[in-house]
């Protein structure tokens, strides 16, 4: 017994031919939607995920960061006695010996300045220099000003949903007393110097420059 032919759907530039019933996706019917879909069909639990979008979430990591930089001025204040402070410490770190505090200090350093200024440790810090806006989160580690890339919109060019890192080191240092210090030229990064105490490094150095201005003062003074 022959069967039956079978009957091929005819269609045209504009659709299915007239007579076919059209096939409209879940989602233009107006009742369910593939995300409502996917969001009954999940596993339940207690966690409600925030109602906030990916991009939004991109720009809150970077919230704390943006707000070191509106706030330099008062930062570079804050910095400047803390620097003081640390160096009056500085006969108890020789005393005890500045190997051995390098562990705790750069423990509560990475913290601070991790939380503040998204700091990757590079032991060359250049904050106060650079607006209060760390250079290494350059994709490229720039040192010394912004690539030729940055978008019309500010944002850096390898990753559009965050502002150009020079960008904001220029409007920082725009309200700092000693702002003009981010045209001074900085050295290549040492990569020798990674994962260690900026904050002791500066201090043995300034320690060191007093102790020697102090030395030239007393011969000067004898002669």
């Amino acid at each position: 017994m022959a069967s039956a032919p079978l009957q091929s759907q005819s269609t045209t530039a504009k659709g299915p031919a007239s007579g076919d019933t059209p096939v409209v996706p879940p989602s233009a019917t107006g009742t369910t939607t593939q995300a409502a879909m996917v969001k009954k069909t999940a596993p339940k639990s207690d966690y409600n995920p925030a109602d906030v979008s990916p991009q939004r979430r991109v720009q809150r990591s970077y919230s704390v960061r943006l707000w070191s930089v509106r706030h330099s001025r008062l930062l570079e204040w804050v910095y400047g006695r803390f620097a003081d402070t640390f160096l009056l410490l500085h006969p108890l770190w020789k005393a005890i010996g500045y190997g051995r505090v390098e562990a705790p200090v750069k423990f509560v350093e990475k913290r601070v300045k991790g939380l503040m200024f998204d700091c990757r440790m590079c032991g060359q810090c250049i904050l106060s220099s650079t607006g209060m806006s760390c250079p290494m989160n350059c994709p490229k580690q720039l040192r010394n000003g912004p690539c030729g890339g940055v978008r019309a919109n500010g944002n850096c060019e390898v990753e559009p949903d965050m502002p150009c890192v020079w960008v904001k080191a220029w409007e920082g240092s725009r309200t700092m007393v000693r702002g003009d210090a981010i045209l001074n030229v900085q050295n290549p990064v040492d990569q020798s110097l990674r994962e260690t105490s900026a904050w002791l490094r500066v201090t043995a150095q300034a320690a060191a420059a007093r102790e020697q201005a102090k030395a030239s003062s007393d011969m000067g003074a004898a002669a």
